[in-house]
């Protein structure tokens, strides 16, 4: 998974969180947590798909030890934490959409 496009949406919800409002300045723990927590999240799912590219490249190689099943369940895990990933990307540009129509 190439997490550079959401690389900007972390930032800016970093940079809301950090920013000097009351409302922020009292969820800015909170918000800086959940941050994080995503960054640590697309981490790991690019991890597991690093993993899972290199058993990939290692079984089309012929290296002794590794096996399609390894291969497979590799290539398993870091399909279901991408799509993981694509969801919760989905919800926040939708609770973006929504919060930003909403009228003041």
């Amino acid at each position: 998974m190439d997490v550079r496009m959401t690389t900007g949406m972390l930032q800016s919800l970093q940079s809301a969180t950090q920013s000097g409002s009351p409302v922020a300045t009292k969820g800015a723990v909170a918000g800086a947590s959940f941050a994080n927590a995503l960054g640590d999240a697309l981490k790991s799912v690019s991890q597991t798909q690093q993993q899972s590219s290199a058993l990939q490249k290692q079984f089309q190689a012929g290296v002794e030890g590794v096996g399609i099943e390894e291969t497979m369940l590799a290539m398993q895990k870091s399909q279901i934490g991408f799509q993981a990933a694509l969801a919760v990307r989905n919800r926040l540009v939708s609770a973006y959409t929504d919060i930003m129509n909403m009228s003041v």
